[in-house]
């Protein structure tokens, strides 16, 4: 199996793992980059995956259907171009004969979803669409502060190795927050130090993993005390994860 990141638009990604033969692509916003790789490598298109709602992970759906030998898979909850295959959390999703967990994780829109595939011979996959990027997390459009918190909790606890597949290249600019909120963590300055030299060569900072989210992301470090004071500083009611999570996450809306 091989993963790929297609770049799409400004700054997204559109995922694509293959065997070589057949292919699946996941939040595919345009139609373009997919197509250019499907016949670079003469691959088939067996299904798309969607996590949410946002025309930049739908604008491209009708316009692959012409190639797609299977389903398009999206969240039961949200209106995604039909026909597709209404999925919520606990539901499970074979293609190219690995099986892909459903987890819900609203938050960025009401219905969005995750696909997480537990791996075997590599490591495992999670498709975690505009939720949890690298340093950071989505913006909450249509949910709240406690649902995204809770969504990021739960992907939080998926197995370290597991590699991150976020549809947005922000990193650099989510560690420039990050940096600010904890300046005392050193493996976030490590890890800022390896993004800005991919970055430079041209390179995507994705996938990364959730074990190394866990050690630079500010969002999943809200019960850190340093992430605690510096929420506090700006305004937090407590120190409960909600509460810091929400200051984190307005404070982040309105950082430059």
């Amino acid at each position: 199996m091989e993963l790929i990141a297609l770049p799409a638009f400004a700054d997204n990604y559109i995922w694509m793992l293959h065997d070589g033969t057949d292919a699946v692509v996941v939040d595919p916003g345009e139609a373009a980059p997919v197509l250019s790789a499907l016949d670079e490598r003469q691959l088939a298109l067996a299904a798309i995956l969607v996590t949410h709602h946002h025309g930049d992970h739908v604008g491209g759906v009708d316009a692959l259907r012409s190639r797609l030998k299977g389903p398009v898979y999206g969240p039961k909850r949200e209106r995604i171009p039909e026909p597709f295959v209404a999925l919520s959390g606990g539901d499970a999703v074979d293609v190219l004969g690995l099986r892909f967990e459903v987890i819900d994780v609203p938050g960025h829109t009401a219905g969005h979803i995750a696909y997480f595939q537990a791996g075997g011979v590599a490591a495992p996959i999670l498709f975690c669409g505009d939720t949890l990027f690298s340093g950071g997390c989505g913006r909450l459009f249509e949910g709240t502060p406690a649902q995204m918190h809770a969504s990021l909790e739960r992907l939080s606890s998926l197995p370290g190795h597991t590699r991150v597949c976020c549809a947005h290249e922000y990193t650099l600019s989510n560690l420039k927050f990050a940096r600010v909120v904890e300046p005392g963590n050193a493996e976030l300055a490590h890890y800022g130090q390896q993004c800005d030299a991919l970055r430079a060569a041209g390179q995507p900072t994705l996938p990364s993993t959730i074990a190394v989210e866990r050690a630079i992301n500010p969002f999943l470090r809200c019960g850190e005390a340093e992430v605690i004071a510096s929420a506090r500083a700006q305004g937090a009611p407590g120190i409960d994860g909600t509460d810091v999570f929400a200051t984190l996450r307005r404070w982040k809306n309105e950082f430059r």
